[in-house]
C-alpha cells in the first residue's frame, strides 16, 4: 500500500471555526487521546453483506429528490435490477455531476480524478498488447483516455450519465465516441470490446455485482477489465468529525458519508461475474486542505456529494462549526492544515479464453514442496 500526499490547496477565504466549535473541541479533548489510536470503527457506516454490497463516498446534504425505493432513474435507462438494493438516488447523482461539469473552472477540482485516471492508464500500459476497441465506463470528462495514446488504444467509447461532462471532454489523440449511458445498464452487444476501463465511478452503482456481469458480457474473450473505485477508509476523518459533532450537539447522528465496498469482497464479486486471473490492490492518496469546509467544497466540485436516499437534508450551523473544530483537533497537521484520505481500490480481471494460462491439474506435480528446502544443498553439490 502506498500513500501519496498531494500539495495543500491554498485559499484566501479560509473560514474560522468560531468559538462555538472550539468549546466543543475542548469538551471532546479527553476522548481525542483515545480516538487518535484508533479510527473509530463504530463511527463508520456499516458495510452491507457481500450480496448486497454498495459503495460510494462524499458528504453533503440536500433535499431527497424522490422517495426511497425504486429510483425514478430507471425510467431513463431501463428498469432497476430485480432484488437490487436501491441505496443511491441516481437522478440526483446525475444532477450533481452535470452541475460540477458546468462550473467555470472544472480543472480546479479535477486533481484527484486526473491522478487516479493516470494510474489506471499506467495499468493499461503494463499489458504488452494493443486494444483496437475500448470502453470507458463513467468516463466523466475523459480522465483515463487523456493519458492514453492511439498506439495502445485504437478507438474508445466514453459512457457517462452526465451529458455536460461528455460535452466538456478532455482532448485526446484517440478517436472517441461519446455515449450517454448508465453504468448499471450498458447499451452494448456481447463480445464487443477488447478493453473496459473505469475510474472513480462504480462506487455510486446500486447493484455492483450486476455491473460487473455487464462488463464481463460486453468484453470479448481474452478481454480485460481495469477499474478503480473509492472504498475502505475513504474520508474517515470527515465521517468521524461530523458524527462526533452531531452526537454532541443533537444527541444522534446520520450518515453523511456513503457506504463503501470492502477490498476483501471485490475478488469475490469479480469471480462471481465470470472474471479470472484477478488482481486487486489498494492505494491511499492524502490531500491537505486549509479546513473541513474546503474539503466539502472540493467534494461538491468533483461531483462527489452524497446522494444516498437516507441522507440528512441539512446540517445546523453549530454542528458544522463543531465538526470543523473536531476535525482540526483530531487530525490537524502541524502547519494548521487538515488531511483528507482517499483509499482507492484497483482491480484487473480477464474474460476467459482457451489461449490463457491455466493451473495444472491437481496431482500432476513432479516435485514436492518439501524438496524445495533442499535446493541449496543440491545446487552446492552440483557445483562441486
Amino acid at each position: 500500500m502506498r500513500c501519496l500526499v498531494l500539495p495543500q490547496r491554498m485559499r484566501k477565504d479560509v473560514r474560522a471555526v468560531g468559538t462555538a466549535g472550539k468549546e466543543v473541541a475542548q469538551r471532546v479533548r479527553a476522548a481525542v487521546v483515545m480516538l487518535r489510536a484508533v479510527r473509530l470503527p463504530w463511527c463508520r457506516w456499516p458495510i452491507l453483506p457481500a450480496r448486497r454490497r454498495e459503495a460510494g463516498c462524499a458528504c453533503g446534504g440536500g433535499r431527497p429528490s424522490g422517495s426511497r425505493g425504486a429510483s425514478s432513474y430507471s425510467s431513463l435507462f431501463g428498469d432497476a435490477a430485480p432484488g437490487a438494493v436501491n441505496v443511491f438516488d441516481r437522478v440526483l447523482k446525475r444532477k450533481q455531476k452535470n452541475w460540477a461539469a458546468q462550473q467555470p473552472e472544472p480543472l480546479k477540482y479535477d486533481y484527484l480524478k486526473e491522478e487516479v485516471g493516470g494510474r489506471v492508464a499506467d495499468r493499461v500500459y503494463d499489458i504488452a498488447r494493443d486494444f483496437p476497441l475500448a470502453l470507458d465506463i463513467g468516463s466523466g470528462r475523459g480522465y483515463i483516455a487523456h493519458h492514453l495514446n492511439k498506439e495502445v488504444v485504437g478507438k474508445i467509447f466514453q459512457a457517462d450519465i452526465a451529458e455536460n461532462a461528455l460535452k466538456n471532454i478532455l482532448e485526446t489523440e484517440i478517436p472517441t465516441v461519446r455515449v450517454l449511458a448508465d453504468e448499471e445498464f450498458l447499451p452494448f452487444k456481447e463480445n464487443t470490446f477488447d478493453l473496459v476501463v473505469s475510474s472513480l465511478s462504480l462506487h455510486w452503482v446500486n447493484d455492483l455485482p450486476r455491473a460487473f456481469k455487464q462488463i464481463h458480457y460486453v468484453l470479448k474473450p481474452d478481454g480485460v477489465f481495469i477499474g478503480a473505485m473509492f472504498g475502505g477508509d475513504t474520508l474517515f476523518e470527515l465521517r468521524c468529525s461530523l458524527q462526533l459533532a452531531e452526537l454532541e450537539r443533537e444527541g444522534g447522528f446520520s450518515p453523511h458519508i456513503s457506504p463503501f465496498t470492502a477490498v476483501s469482497d471485490l475478488g469475490h464479486l469479480l469471480g462471481r461475474a465470470g472474471f479470472n486471473t484477478l488482481t486487486v490492490d489498494t492505494d491511499e492518496i492524502q490531500v491537505n486542505f486549509p479546513g473541513m469546509f474546503e474539503v466539502m467544497e472540493d467534494l461538491q466540485g468533483m461531483g462527489e456529494s452524497n446522494c444516498s436516499w437516507n441522507r440528512k437534508p441539512l446540517l445546523h450551523r453549530e454542528t458544522m462549526l463543531a465538526a470543523a473544530a473536531i476535525y482540526q483537533e483530531m487530525y490537524g497537521n502541524e502547519d494548521g492544515s487538515v488531511p483528507a484520505t482517499f483509499q482507492i481500490y484497483y482491480m484487473i480481471g480477464w474474460k476467459y479464453h482457451d489461449s490463457q494460462a491455466r493451473p495444472a491439474q491437481r496431482g500432476s506435480a513432479t516435485v514436492s514442496f518439501g524438496d524445495l528446502g533442499k535446493i541449496n544443498t543440491l545446487m552446492s553439490h552440483g557445483k562441486k
